[in-house]
């Protein structure tokens, strides 16, 4: 098998198995200390977080949890933790108050299929079971490993991560008068590593800290993470310049329309696609201390410079 054949094959491995989890953990009968799970809501909710989706972030956790021997069951468990945060970011983001979305994964979005108050439950409820998620025991056995696993989330999430980059790119389209508008370099990278890269760095680290991992490894994963996250948001921003409606799934050229702030927007087209190959090559470099069981990790790298949706 061709290692793009792999890769491929890993990849569709860990969406088949996270889609499955997902399935089963997002069914109807309410789970000790819940009273009921209202039909609309949980529709919305499978309806945003099932049946789209290369499930690269779980990918990402299931990946570099087995560099450490972690049993692929515990990885999944964190990796759907992490895909319900990213699933209800996404429904957030495509909210009239927000992007104004009309379409995700090639069908409409979560507040065009149900109404504006029920993709903003949809999205609390994902958000929210993600640390129900990281809270049990089929997670890790250790209870130590699992407060990590919820801090680390955490801080990926929120004020300091996602959250926080989500408000700073909303300033950049000019809608705050309190709010400067980031337009250098570093500051459109710290908007990116936060409202792209944060989850993305922790899909790479819940690895290291399922496995217990040194300091070293640690870092290294971390590293990693961080310069896949950011050529993660450079392949998407080219996506939106470059990329058609029917191929992504999503509608394209409203960042530079809504006047978003982009590392492409600040380099250019030739100078961004040059910026990708190096965070491509840095990603691979910081996994030299694992060796050649790191290769899908270094192919994942290179899937995210060259995907096409």
């Amino acid at each position: 098998m061709s290692p793009e054949n792999t890769f491929n094959s890993r990849l569709n491995a860990v969406a088949a198995d996270t889609e499955t989890l997902l399935d089963q953990i997002l069914g109807a009968a309410p789970l000790e200390g819940e009273r009921s799970r209202p039909k609309r809501l949980l529709e919305a909710i499978r309806y945003s977080s099932l049946g789209g989706g290369k499930r690269f972030r779980p990918f990402l956790v299931v990946e570099s949890a087995a560099l450490f021997g972690v049993a692929r069951s515990q990885a999944l468990m964190a990796g759907a933790a992490l895909e319900c945060v990213h699933c209800y970011s996404l429904v957030h983001d495509d909210l009239p108050a927000m992007d104004n979305d009309d379409l995700r994964r090639g069908r409409p979005t979560a507040h065009k299929a149900f109404d504006d108050a029920t993709a903003i439950l949809a999205g609390d409820s994902l958000l929210t079971y993600a640390f129900d998620l990281l809270s049990r025991a089929e997670t890790h056995p250790s209870a130590d490993v699992r407060i990590k696993l919820v801090m680390a989330l955490a801080r990926a999430s929120g004020l300091g991560g996602m959250v926080g980059g989500q408000i700073l790119d909303l300033a950049a389209e000019g809608r705050f008068a309190d709010l400067p508008r980031p337009h250098t370099l570093a500051e459109v990278e710290t908007l990116q590593a936060m409202k792209t890269g944060a989850l993305i760095r922790f899909g790479c680290v819940a690895g290291a800290i399922l496995g217990e991992a040194s300091a070293e490894r640690h870092q290294a994963l971390e590293r990693y993470g961080a310069a896949v996250g950011q050529a993660f948001q450079i392949a998407d921003d080219l996506l939106d310049i470059e990329g058609d409606t029917a191929t992504v799934g999503k509608a394209t050229g409203k960042d530079a329309a809504a006047g978003k702030a982009t590392i492409v927007g600040v380099l250019g087209i030739a100078q961004s696609k040059e910026r990708l190959k190096a965070l491509v090559a840095e990603a691979s470099s910081a996994l030299s201390v694992f060796g050649d069981k790191a290769e899908v990790l270094k192919m994942a790298a290179r899937f995210v410079a060259e995907r096409q949706t």
